[in-house]
């Protein structure tokens, strides 16, 4: 897929997510709804969320970081948005069960950095891991 399909595929879908909010929080009324208008409504909020936090994360690498590819950079963006998104989800969520405080709002920075630590480091073992086993198969076969 070209870089320039993926923009339009994510823009397009980003939008018709944002339409999906809009509507979900015209209809939801937070008073007398059920646990599936919540859900409907964070859910709607969650995907708005990271199609905005991609497409804006990999434009700000594409001018402020020319020398990496293009496809990490999508990586990167979509991996850091989804992180993004399950933030602000969940603390929306914790403000209005009435649980924000700063215990939790800690617990759940080093969760989510102990998630992108974790993942960051997973990339980086299966890349490595790969590397040795070319070179063992290099080394084999001479």
């Amino acid at each position: 897929m070209s870089l320039r399909l993926y923009l339009f595929i994510m823009t397009a879908l980003t939008a018709l997510c944002w339409l999906a909010f809009i509507y979900v929080s015209r209809l939801v009324n937070p008073e007398t709804t059920n646990a599936t208008g919540f859900f409907l409504f964070y859910l709607s909020l969650f995907f708005s969320l990271i199609g905005a936090a991609a497409i804006i994360g990999f434009l700000v690498r594409f001018v402020f970081l020319a020398h990496e590819l293009a496809m990490a950079k999508v990586k990167i963006a979509f991996r850091q948005s989804f992180l993004f998104s399950g933030f602000v989800v969940a603390l929306l969520a914790l403000l209005a069960h009435g649980l924000l405080n700063w215990l939790n709002l800690i617990i759940l920075i080093v969760g989510l950095s102990a998630l992108e630590f974790f993942l960051l480091n997973y990339g980086n073992h299966s890349v490595i891991a790969s590397d040795r086993r070319e070179r063992s198969n290099l080394t084999d076969g001479e």
